[in-house]
């Protein structure tokens, strides 16, 4: 006989989750619900189906944005097969790791098995076969996944150009593999299938971004013929006092670029400050950095790198009119 009743199985599946929401078939099953209450649960919007075996508390599931669920259906996969000799790789790692996912396919949960079996798709799953050394895999509280040097060459091997790069500098920029470790790794899968095009990434990332934006920046400045730019440039009060860094800057052309995106802004947020208040103490800083050193501001947002030739001529002016203010 079912044990359903409607709020005793909601208390029921709150106390099956884990302190994420996640909620698992097999813990169901376990607490004496049966596949019949989880059709009832889901019918009744108090649960969500993430994949095959694994749910989310719907409260939950409606709380997270897209990254997040992702991050959810990552964890619940890995509980799922805690116990096989997988460990997260690719995209999936990188999303662990924390690092950036701006075009990356994010659609599926990505494995590498650990005992050379081959490749095969499953219910949102893929599941990779590889070499690994020990070097190679790191481990979690949640189990097994690819140590960061070696997650960044999967990710970027099966990313796009541009995001591949990106994930490459974030994880040189991070401090999370140098950039000899990512060069021995490269020696080593370069006759992999798949991984043709990791020389061209690993030949223009530099670990200088500090986020995407900057690093399709810098991309854009040099596809577009402009001189190169000094990444990260500090200005310091007459005192030494560090007044800020600029993303991008031409001393020879007195010039300064700087790359506006939310992830900047929420990340130099101060505790309880908004967003507008975020805004207003930025325009100082630009207003100090202009006082002290007399350069030009250009800044740039995500539309501004759709359209690289005009970004570009917008750039060039403003070396232009910074060397008639200083002929001026």
């Amino acid at each position: 006989m079912s044990v359903w009743r409607s709020s005793h199985c909601l208390h029921m599946f709150t106390m099956v989750a884990d302190a994420q929401g996640i909620v698992l078939r097999s813990a169901a099953i376990a607490a004496g619900l049966t596949d019949h209450d989880l059709w009832r649960a889901r019918k009744a919007g108090q649960i969500v189906r993430m994949r095959q075996g694994a749910y989310a508390l719907t409260p939950v599931w409606h709380e997270l944005d897209r990254l997040q669920r992702v991050g959810l259906v990552i964890d619940a996969v890995r509980q799922q097969y805690a116990d096989s000799p997988v460990a997260l790789s690719h995209a999936s790692a990188c999303v662990v790791h924390g690092g950036p996912t701006w075009d990356l396919d994010l659609s599926r949960v990505l494995l590498t098995n650990l005992a050379g079996r081959g490749e095969r798709k499953s219910a949102g799953v893929t599941h990779h076969r590889g070499l690994c050394l020990a070097a190679d895999v790191t481990r979690d509280e949640r189990g097994w996944l690819m140590a960061p040097a070696r997650a960044a060459l999967d990710t970027a091997a099966a990313a796009p150009l541009e995001a591949g790069i990106a994930v490459a500098d974030w994880y040189l920029n991070r401090g999370l593999a140098t950039r000899e470790e990512l060069d021995e790794m490269f020696a080593r899968m370069r006759l992999w299938p798949g991984t043709l095009h990791l020389h061209r990434i690993l030949h223009l990332c530099d670990g200088s971004a500090e986020s995407v934006g900057e690093t399709r920046t810098r991309l854009l400045l040099r596809s577009q013929g402009l001189p190169a730019a000094v990444p990260q440039l500090r200005v310091t009060h007459p005192n030494g006092r560090l007044v800020g860094r600029v993303d991008f800057a031409w001393p020879e052309h007195r010039t300064m670029l700087e790359f506006d995106g939310l992830t900047k802004y929420h990340r130099y947020r101060r505790p309880g400050e908004s967003i507008e208040e975020m805004v207003i103490r930025e325009k100082l800083r630009e207003d100090r950095l202009r006082e002290l050193t007399g350069w030009m501001m250009i800044r740039l947002v995500w539309a501004d790198l759709a359209s690289p030739a005009t970004t570009a001529d917008r750039i060039r002016r403003c070396f232009d009119v910074a060397a008639r203010d200083r002929a001026w």
